[in-house]
């Protein structure tokens, strides 16, 4: 009786998929490869007035900041083709080997994103107050009795400084004739 071995070896597509988890970092290259180009193309094209005095015009800062990214993505690539590693996160007080906590995430979308809806109709103050008071509501604070007057100094104070001070208007909604 002969007996037969068969050399099982893995699949073609499970090599790739380990070779691009080995060399995730390539995807980052990826992105800022592409950052760089739109950079370089929203530069190049920017109409600029012909009146423009010196070398330095409102183009020269997008160029090299584009060229910056393009370079970055290149070195990078070639350190990770050649080997190197991004070190593993080492936060203070983060422990990694918990999952992520999605509910405190979808929180902050949803108070970001209805502090968007909301800034026009309402105005900042308000609509900050509901972002403040939102934000920590999500992040775990649960004094009701404090947090939504801090929420409303806090956004009552921002709006003043960067209205009032900073000269950056900020939509005041129904209170714009109070402050």
């Amino acid at each position: 009786m002969t007996t037969q071995t068969t050399d099982i070896s893995p699949a073609p597509s499970a090599d790739r998929r380990s070779w691009l988890r080995e060399h995730s970092e390539l995807g980052v290259c990826v992105l800022l490869l592409a950052l760089g180009v739109l950079v370089l193309t929203d530069a190049l094209t920017m109409d600029v007035d012909i009146t423009q005095r010196g070398p330095v015009g409102p183009k020269t800062v997008p160029i090299v900041v584009g060229i910056g990214l393009l370079v970055i993505a290149a070195l990078l690539a070639v350190d990770v083709l050649r080997g190197g590693r991004g070190q593993a996160e080492t936060g203070e007080d983060v422990d990694l080997s918990e999952p992520a906590d999605w509910r405190t995430v979808l929180l902050l979308a949803g108070v970001f994103l209805g502090t968007a809806v909301l800034i026009e109709p309402l105005g900042f103050p308000i609509a900050g107050a509901l972002l403040f008071w939102g934000a920590a509501f999500a992040l775990g604070s649960r004094r009701v009795d404090r947090d939504p007057l801090i929420a409303a100094v806090l956004s009552l104070v921002t709006y003043v400084v960067f209205n009032n001070l900073l000269g950056v208007p900020l939509p005041g909604g129904p209170l714009m004739g109070v402050l």
